[in-house]
């Protein structure tokens, strides 16, 4: 069904890889087309619960596909369109209600940078690079989100320190930051990925849904009792149903849950 993604599924988790290795993973039309219509499609599928997101080979992800973009035309409608197509991939991984567990190595530059920040957790290794390459290239810094997550993730100052010289955070300085969770080396990404996968598929379906939702609207909610009202609201929906006893009786029992969904 993709030209330049592949897309596995193994249980409640889906692997989506992007598979433009020879392009260090650029963001080209046909590619944003697949990655935009992924991550809407996910908003109405209940047999995936957690999305992993990689790049192919060395690099995450190194941004807009540049020689693409040179050979393009069009006025500023077509450049809004263009612009939007980009831009609602990351809203779409925002609305979705599945975690996004992101491995990022070498480059993520861009676009690439845009995409890790929309994630929910964020795997570094050694060799991970990032920046908001976009001003580096006569365009804002402030592109795809990017404005949005970092000062919230960083605080202002840092995030003007990023954003107004396009300079690489490197994986120690992103650990120091708390953009990323881990740092671990090349063979031991898997492995960190899938010890997050199984804790996130430890939680009940709606639990884990409600919990994404809820982290998203405490980010810009107007104060403590907003976000306190939606944490009342998400406990007494979660604890309805029949996956909510089973995951006491199956902490009292100290076994793995078998949730209904």
């Amino acid at each position: 069904m993709y030209e330049h993604l592949v897309v596995t599924q193994k249980g409640a988790a889906l692997t989506v890889t992007m598979n433009r290795p020879e392009r260090l993973n650029a963001l080209n039309r046909k590619l944003v087309d697949e990655l935009r219509g992924l991550f809407t499609e996910l908003n109405w599928r209940r047999d995936v619960r957690v999305v992993v997101l990689r790049g192919a080979g060395a690099n995450f992800c190194a941004g807009l596909d540049l020689k693409e973009r040179a050979n393009s035309s069009g006025g500023t409608g077509s450049g809004l369109d263009s612009q939007r197509s980009i831009s609602e991939i990351v809203m779409a991984m925002r609305k979705c209600p599945q975690p996004i567990v992101c491995a990022v190595q070498g480059a993520a530059s861009g676009g690439g940078f845009a995409l890790a920040l929309a994630s929910d957790v964020r795997i570094a290794t050694p060799t991970t690079r990032m920046n908001a390459a976009f001003i580096r290239i006569g365009l804002s810094a402030c592109d795809i989100g990017v404005s949005y997550f970092l000062p919230r993730m960083v605080g202002s100052s840092v995030a003007a320190e990023y954003m107004l010289t396009g300079r690489f955070i490197d994986a120690a300085r992103a650990q120091q930051l708390g953009l990323v969770s881990r740092v671990v080396p090349d063979a031991e990404v898997d492995a960190e990925v899938d010890a997050f996968v199984k804790d996130m598929l430890h939680a009940t379906p709606l639990g884990l849904r409600l919990t994404k939702e809820c982290l998203n609207m405490a980010i810009d909610c107007g104060g403590l009792e907003a976000a306190i009202a939606m944490e009342d609201r998400n406990q007494i929906l979660c604890a309805q149903g029949e996956d909510f006893r089973e995951g006491v009786a199956a902490f009292l029992e100290k076994r793995e849950p078998k949730y209904a969904g």
